[in-house]
């Protein structure tokens, strides 16, 4: 899970929430996202890349406290 634009990425797929740490120690959740999605974050050479191009701006997202 290497990556510099991202410090940790953690899927629940029950709920398909896909929870996000940034290295500013800000997390966000990011809903309704498809297992499939998180399987090609995990996948991606640059995953702040792909976090961007696919994941940012596509799902509904609330900062968690």
């Amino acid at each position: 899970m290497r990556s510099s634009a991202l410090q940790r990425y953690l899927y629940d797929a029950e709920k398909s929430e896909l929870v996000v740490t940034f290295p500013s120690g800000k997390s966000y959740a990011y809903e309704d996202v498809p297992l499939a999605v998180y399987e090609a974050l995990c996948a991606a050479d640059s995953k702040g890349a792909f976090f961007n191009a696919h994941i940012r701006d596509e799902y509904y997202m609330r900062e968690l406290k």
